[in-house]
C-alpha cells in the first residue's frame, strides 16, 4: 500500500515480540490503530551492528521469520525497509567472489579500492592532508586490508564497523545490484526506502567524501528512477545540520526531523516554548518527525535550532534529571560520543516522568510531518541498564526485547493508554492532512498553542499546552480529545 498519514512503529523483528509474525499479532492486539506503518529495522542475514551489515538482500534472517510473514505484515500496515546504499558486508556474495579471484572476479570494481582510488589522482596520494580531509568515522584512513586467495593483498574503503565493506556506487556491477535488490524489497512489500547513510556514498578526491554535490542528487534520483514506477518513496537518513535535510525536502524527497528531540526535551527542561515555536513555524509538512529511535537522542542535529548555550543546557539537564542517564553511557567505552548523541529511553531521558512525556508526544504529534515512534517509546519503557552492562554497547539502553506478554503488561499503563489514544486520533483526525497548514503562537514564556487546519479549512485541532507544568489540552473542532 502507498504511504499513509499514519504514525510509524519502528521496530527489531525480535524486540516487540520475538519474531515478525509476533509482531504483527502484538500490533493487532495490542495497538490497534495507533500505528499505521512499520518501520522493521534490518531483517536480512546480517554479520554486525544488528543487522545494518547484510549479507544478503535476498533473504529473511530465519530467526525472525520469512517472506510470507514479512508481506501478511505489509496487508495490514505501510512499511519502511533498511538499503545500506553505502556498504555491504564481507560475508556478501560480492565480496567472498572478489577475495577469491581478484581482477578475474565479476565484482572487481564493486568495491572502493583505496589504492587504485588515489592512483587516478596522481602520485604520492593519499597525503595525510588527504585522509584528514575525509569526513570519517574513525581516526584513521576509513580502510581494511583484503587478503586475496592469489596471495596479494590490497585495502578497500571501510567507513563504519570491520564488517561493513564500502561500495562504489558509479559502478555498473553496483548500480545493478541496487536496481536488483530495490525491485525485489518493493515486490516484498516495501512501501518506502530508507536510504541508511547515503551521505558518505559519493567519494571523490579533494572533497571531505560527504554530502558530496551534485553527484549525491545524481544516486538519489537514480534511486528514485527504479522506485517511482513501483510506487515507492525514499527517505534519506542524515544526522546533520537542519539545513541538509532542508535541501533535501527541497528536491521533493521526505526527510526526518532530527531536531525535533532535543529541542523539545529543551522546551520541557527549561519550561520555554519560543525554541520550540520557531523551530515547528520552519518546518516542512513532507517528513517524518522522531523523539527516539534505535540510535541515541542526537545533539549536533539541533545545531542552530538551540544555541551551543541551550544544547549544553538541555545534554546537561539530561544526565541531571533523567532516570538512570549517566555520561559514561555515552563516551567511547560504550561506543558513542555525547557530541553527537546520548543514550537513553525518551521516556527515562524526562525522569520517568508520565507527564512530561505524554506532551512531549503531544508536541510531536502536532509537529508537520508524520510520526515515528519507537517501540520502546511507544511503551514508554525505561533505560535497560542490564542488556546495556551486558552488551557494553551504550546504544542498548534504549534496545529492550519485550515479549508479547510484557507488552500486553505495559500498554496497561494510563501513559501509555492516552499515548495510543492519542496517536489513534491523530491518525483518523482531517485536520493533520500533510497539505493542511500550522499556525504556533507563544502567548507567555511557557505556554505554546499550536493549531492544525486541513486544506479544506473544515477541520481544526488545536494543542494548548504549559510546558512548565507539564499541563495540556487538545481539541477537535472545538470539542475536548484529552486535558492532562
Amino acid at each position: 500500500m502507498p504511504v499513509q498519514n499514519k504514525a510509524m512503529l519502528i521496530t527489531y523483528s525480535d524486540s516487540f515480540g520475538k519474531n515478525i509474525k509476533e509482531v504483527h499479532q502484538v500490533l493487532k492486539d495490542h495497538v490497534g490503530d495507533a500505528i499505521g506503518g512499520v518501520h522493521l529495522l534490518p531483517f536480512f542475514p546480517s554479520t554486525g551492528d544488528r543487522g545494518f551489515a547484510p549479507s544478503d538482500y535476498t533473504k529473511v534472517d530465519s530467526a525472525f521469520g520469512d517472506w510470507n510473514d514479512v508481506e501478511a505484515l505489509g496487508e495490514d500496515y505501510y512499511l519502511m525497509f533498511d538499503f545500506m546504499i553505502n556498504h555491504i558486508s564481507r560475508e556478501s556474495v560480492m565480496y567472498q567472489d572478489f577475495k577469491a579471484k581478484h581482477d578475474d572476479s565479476e565484482y572487481q570494481d564493486f568495491f572502493i579500492r583505496w589504492e587504485k582510488f588515489w592512483q587516478a589522482a596522481g602520485p604520492n596520494r593519499p597525503t595525510q592532508a588527504d585522509v584528514d580531509l575525509i569526513y570519517k568515522r574513525k581516526d584513521k584512513a576509513p580502510i581494511q586490508e583484503i587478503d586475496f586467495a592469489d596471495g596479494s593483498k590490497e585495502n578497500l574503503w571501510n567507513t563504519f564497523g570491520d564488517e561493513q565493506i564500502d561500495i562504489s556506487v558509479k559502478s555498473e556491477v553496483a548500480k545493478k545490484f541496487f536496481k536488483d535488490t530495490l525491485e525485489s524489497m518493493v515486490k516484498h512489500g516495501a512501501d518506502l526506502i530508507r536510504l541508511d547513510a547515503f551521505a558518505y556514498a559519493i567519494k571523490k578526491v579533494d572533497t571531505n567524501d560527504f554530502f558530496i554535490e551534485p553527484d549525491i542528487w545524481e544516486l538519489l534520483e537514480s534511486v528514485r528512477d527504479i522506485l517511482t514506477p513501483l510506487q515507492a518513496e525514499i527517505l534519506p537518513e542524515i544526522h546533520e545540520h537542519y539545513t541538509i535535510p532542508a535541501k533535501i525536502n527541497e528536491h521533493g524527497y521526505f526527510t526526518y526531523d532530527f531536531a525535533l528531540p532535543m529541542t523539545t526535551l529543551y522546551t520541557l527542561y527549561s519550561g520555554k516554548t519560543e525554541r520550540l515555536a520557531d523551530w515547528l513555524k520552519k518546518s516542512p509538512m513532507k517528513q517524518f518527525t522522531t523523539l527516539d529511535t534505535h540510535d541515541g537522542i542526537g545533539v549536533v542535529d539541533a545545531r542552530d535550532v538551540l544555541t551551543d548555550d541551550e544544547i549544553d543546557y538541555a545534554s546537561d539537564q539530561l544526565y541531571k534529571v533523567g532516570a538512570n542517564v549517566k555520561k559514561t553511557y555515552s563516551s567511547a567505552a560504550y561506543n558513542n560520543l555525547d557530541i553527537y548523541q546520548i543514550n537513553s529511553t525518551y521516556y527515562s531521558a524526562l525522569g520517568n516522568d508520565d507527564a512530561a512525556y505524554l506532551l512531549s508526544r503531544a508536541f510531536q504529534i502536532f509537529a508537520p510531518g508524520i510520526p515515528q515512534i519507537y517501540y520502546v517509546g511507544l511503551l514508554a519503557g525505561e533505560n535497560d541498564i542490564a542488556l546495556l552492562e551486558s552488551s557494553k554497547e551504550g546504544r542498548n539502553i534504549n534496545r529492550h526485547y519485550y515479549t508479547k506478554e510484557e507488552v500486553a503488561q505495559e500498554v496497561q499503563r494510563p501513559v501509555v493508554k492516552d499515548l495510543l489514544a492519542l496517536l489513534a486520533w491523530r491518525n483518523d483526525f482531517a485536520a493533520f492532512d500533510l497539505d493542511g497548514s500550522i499556525e504556533v503562537e507563544t502567548p507567555s514564556a511557557t505556554t505554546i498553542k499550536i493549531t492544525r487546519q486541513n486544506k479544506a479549512g473544515d477541520h481544526v485541532a488545536v494543542l494548548e499546552a504549559d510546558a512548565a507544568n507539564k499541563t495540556f489540552t487538545v481539541t477537535a473542532d472545538g470539542n475536548v480529545i484529552m486535558s492532562k
